[in-house]
């Protein structure tokens, strides 16, 4: 049986606006993408056991570079802009979705956890790089937040159901940052994930 993971280290790394200012790669990258004020930055804070790691705000496209977090010093945790912030202008829009495209299309990516919103139906932004994320053969994971603001009974249907219409096979993770729930599900997902990569690098490093 596989020891429980848990993030005993995470520390902020740099944030990145260009490929040439990525940290040098590790075994494990596993990102975090969602529309802005999902949760992205909260979920991250949780996971840490640390509400200052990563900056929250109550305004949306608070973020606007990729955030490396080192966890356990062994992995990265990435947290990339929010999008479909409405108030951006055309100009932003396209430099947030352009520096999103780069990064996706790196190769450093092992694991993408999606956020959704478990209150509302996916938006057109969200099908969109649920698409990109397809289209460059990344694995993921969906997450629903705020699974705190409905009620108990409704909170795993509710997951699945947005990840049904995302277009996705019906399963997602109800996550709250408020609470917690989910959390020691989701660890155990990002737990696998890290092992997961620990074979492909010692098999590359006999090549």
């Amino acid at each position: 049986m596989e020891e429980q993971f848990v993030i005993r280290q995470a520390e902020f790394v740099t944030s990145a606006g260009s490929e040439g200012s990525y940290p040098a790669p590790l075994p494990c990258e596993i990102a975090i993408v969602g529309k802005s004020n999902v949760g992205k930055s909260s979920l991250i804070n949780r996971l840490a056991n640390n509400h200052k790691l990563a900056k929250t705000s109550s305004q949306p496209g608070k973020t606007r570079l990729i955030n490396f977090f080192l966890l356990n010093r062994a992995a990265y945790l990435v947290d990339l802009p929010g999008y479909g912030f409405a108030k951006a202008s055309k100009t932003e829009q396209k430099s947030w979705g352009d520096l999103l495209e780069r990064y996706l299309s790196s190769g450093r990516v092992k694991h993408l956890l999606l956020l959704l919103d478990i209150r509302h139906a996916p938006t057109r932004d969200d099908v969109q790089m649920f698409r990109y994320l397809l289209y460059y053969g990344i694995p993921y994971t969906l997450v629903a937040t705020k699974s705190d603001k409905i009620a108990v009974s409704k909170r795993r249907r509710e997951a699945n159901a947005r990840a049904k219409e995302l277009g996705a096979p019906p399963f997602a993770i109800p996550f709250s940052s408020e609470t917690g729930e989910g959390k020691a599900e989701l660890l155990e997902r990002i737990g696998q994930i890290v092992r997961d990569c620990a074979p492909r690098e010692k098999e590359s490093s006999e090549e």
